[in-house]
């Protein structure tokens, strides 16, 4: 059976998985997947993408609304092979580190990302169909995002790839299964409007995904930040992160 890797070089994804989730893993760049940790957990700043990436995207980025006023900054977008941006991030609150057990009970941070509703199409090299995106597929960024912030205490960080790739199995069949017993329902405002979310929670903190009336997809993920009293709203000028 053939596998190919996902962009992390990690997990291979089975012929027989879902084409929407093999087109997301076909991007370049991780949402959420931020520069390699340096000694000690901190983030590399200087690995930080700009402002360009996301100006290049043909749909509406997302962020929370302006109750939010915290600091507001920028991740990594997520592209095609062929160069196309297919789902970004938001960060707001604490940048957060990758040993998330030292610093838990003092981040407090959300991550809003936006999946483009991209319609059935070919796949980058031409030979198969993908799939058109929908909420699963901002649902299963959302919480390998989440993952990506996340090392549970007393496990050494040789055992973090084994323990990464098992979670991602799993956030990925939970993402598949929207409707089962590990999501409940949740209303929050987008663009003012009540709109209805997939919502669940872990020992790492909380996963959200839902549809705006824009024509996207929208993911978040967070901990420390009730989710129940967010809301979201299209960012009317992303050069302003900049």
């Amino acid at each position: 059976m053939r596998t190919d890797k996902d962009a992390r070089g990690g997990r291979a994804a089975r012929s027989d998985e879902s084409e929407e989730a093999s087109g997301l893993m076909e991007t370049t760049s991780r949402v959420g997947a931020q520069a390699p940790a340096a000694e000690g957990g901190q983030q590399v700043p200087s690995a930080r993408r700009t402002v360009d990436g996301y100006l290049l995207a043909p749909f509406p980025w997302y962020g929370l609304d302006e109750a939010f006023t915290g600091p507001r900054w920028l991740m990594q977008v997520g592209t095609s092979a062929d160069g196309a941006v297919e789902h970004g991030s938001i960060g707001h609150g604490d940048e957060p580190t990758v040993r998330a057990e030292l610093t838990e009970d003092k981040e407090r941070f959300a991550v809003v990302v936006t999946v483009a509703a991209n319609p059935v199409r070919r796949s980058a090299d031409g030979t198969g169909l993908l799939e058109a995106t929908s909420v699963s597929s901002a649902a299963w960024l959302a919480g390998v995002g989440l993952l990506s912030f996340t090392w549970p205490g007393q496990m050494d960080h040789t055992l973090r790839d084994d323990w990464l790739d098992q979670q991602t199995e799993t956030a990925w069949v939970l993402a598949d299964d929207l409707d089962g017993p590990d999501w409940s329902s949740l209303s929050l405002p987008v663009d003012g409007v009540p709109t209805p979310f997939h919502y669940r929670e872990s020992e790492f903190g909380w996963v959200l995904a839902g549809s705006t009336q824009a024509g996207v997809h929208v993911g978040a993920y967070g901990r420390g930040m009730s989710a129940y009293g967010l809301g979201f709203a299209m960012i009317k000028d992303i050069g302003a992160y900049a």
